[in-house]
């Protein structure tokens, strides 16, 4: 069936899209799909049904990795069985290896870079047509800006940033109404294209990109740049266009969201623009994700746990809590100081939110550091914490570091310390038994067709669990429904609607 946005009888050539990884390669996908729609192809959600399969992928860790590139050879499979003629890779992992991963993957009739985003569909238009793309070689997108923060706003209206446009862009055509949540953003100056894909009431809105931080261990800011903020009316004017689809809470999301501002010199106004969302009629809940424990700000704790729109939930990257491991991950931190934060943060909302990740065998961490961190996690009671086991990454310093860990002890560790903090994160569920919580309906029905299942505030989307009600005794999708939580399983809530 032809998009909505065609013009002609003619059928436009279809088009699948994948999306792999975080939050932030969800809203890169939305704005690929809405340049593609504006260049006159169109979206299906069946890959057998497309003439082409673009990969959005994700390069961060090795299991990231593989999976991207088994999505890609799995996509592949479909050329010469039916109508797919094309696969094509965009996103971290095609940024990240570029020329290498072509070479690596001929299956792939394409690999896209960042700088090719612009003119995505012209970009698929000439490969579908049989032409051969050039393949950008890999480059540390850090030098594409000025050192300085404040210096980079000129030099990032020249340079490619999804998500994170400096320069005008076409306007999007009109089109006919279209069932909520499908529609493209407009674009009025500096404004991203965006497309909804997906009719869930939840979408997180990227304020900013790239990292200036030197974690060892992270070779994100190499692929995706120096840190770049977007501006607070750019984003409030995002929000109010993403209530108008439908949604009814947003989630902050950058690599590093505590830095939001710096380049606008201001640090704090992350501060102000969670006060400005206040503002956006309809938008019940804002959500902040990707926390330094380290920038994190009095200011910033009391606005989060004060402002009644925003959720009362603090994503901090924790990492570890030894001292001596933080120090040789290039980042900053002990128990004491975590603990404090933590506190800190329970004394202003004793019912926040608090999630975090922790790497277990980096190199040169002994069996005392991981009892450093087994108590740490036992004192602090998250909510939820991701546990990962220490990978090399290409590039990064913690490759060359002394001390690498056998992968068998690191797997006994990590293993170790997941038996932990599944353990501990069901006992803090379970604390919540008898609390009242404001649930965001997402699905009516559930698995077993039972059920009502949606998220209180401490809980974020898709990794932190999930609040079931009794099916007629709630709200629609899109809905808040107050409720009182009966029981625990595991880190999801069972929960009863009360007036």
């Amino acid at each position: 069936m032809a998009s909505p946005l065609a013009t002609t009888s003619a059928p436009l050539t279809a088009v699948h899209l994948v999306t792999l990884g975080c939050a932030r390669n969800e809203v890169d996908s939305e704005e690929l799909a809405a340049r593609l729609e504006d260049g006159g192809f169109r979206l299906v959600d069946d890959p057998e049904d497309a003439d082409a399969v673009m990969v959005n992928t994700c390069g961060f860790v090795e299991a990231a990795k593989k999976d991207s590139v088994d999505t890609l050879l799995q996509a592949a499979d479909l050329k010469g069985s039916g109508r797919t003629q094309a696969v094509v890779a965009v996103g971290c992992l095609a940024e990240r290896y570029g020329s290498e991963l072509a070479e690596a993957l001929p299956e792939a009739d394409a690999v896209l870079g960042f700088d090719d985003y612009a003119d995505v569909a012209g970009r698929l238009q000439h490969i579908l047509a049989g032409g051969r793309h050039e393949t950008h070689v890999p480059r540390d997108r850090r030098t594409l800006l000025p050192l300085a923060p404040a210096a980079r706003r000129a030099a990032a209206r020249t340079t490619a940033i999804p998500g994170v446009p400096s320069t005008p862009v076409p306007a999007v055509p009109a089109s006919p109404p279209l069932p909520l949540p499908d529609g493209v953003a407009p674009a009025s100056g500096p404004r991203a294209f965006r497309r909804r894909l997906n009719g869930s009431p939840y979408a997180p809105l990227k304020i900013a990109s790239g990292c200036d931080r030197r974690c060892a261990f992270c070779a994100i800011p190499a692929f995706r740049g120096a840190y770049v903020s977007r501006p607070p009316a750019d984003v409030v004017a995002e929000a109010r266009w993403l209530v108008e689809q439908g949604v009814r809470e947003v989630m902050l999301v950058s690599e590093n969201t505590s830095s939001y501002g710096k380049d606008l010199g201001d640090i704090r106004l992350l501060e102000s623009l969670l006060t400005d969302l206040g503002a956006v009629d309809g938008l019940e809940r804002v959500r902040v994700s990707y926390l330094q424990p380290a920038e994190m700000r009095p200011g910033l704790v009391e606005v989060m746990t004060s402002l009644p729109h925003v959720a009362p939930y603090f994503d901090l990257s924790f990492q570890h809590a030894s001292p001596t491991v933080l120090r040789r991950m290039r980042r900053f931190g002990d128990p004491d100081a975590f603990l404090g934060l933590v506190e800190s943060i329970r004394a202003a909302a004793p019912t926040a939110g608090i999630r975090s990740n922790v790497i277990c065998g980096f190199p040169g961490e002994t069996d005392a550091d991981v009892a450093v961190l087994q108590d740490f996690l036992v004192a602090a009671r998250l909510d939820v914490v991701g546990v990962f086991g220490y990978s090399d990454e290409d590039g990064t310093e913690a490759a060359r570091l002394e001390g690498q860990i056998d992968p068998d002890q690191v797997e006994a560790r990590r293993s170790a310390v997941s038996d932990l903090v599944e353990e501990l994160v069901a006992q803090r569920a379970e604390e919540r038994v008898g609390e009242r919580v404001r649930v965001l309906v997402e699905e009516v029905g559930g698995e077993d067709g039972d059920e009502t299942v949606g998220r209180a505030a401490h809980q974020g989307p898709e990794v932190d669990g999930s609040t079931t009600l009794p099916l007629g005794h709630a709200g629609a999708v899109g809905e808040f429904v107050d409720a009182l939580v009966v029981a625990s399983d595991g880190v999801d809530l069972v929960a009863r609607p009360v007036a």
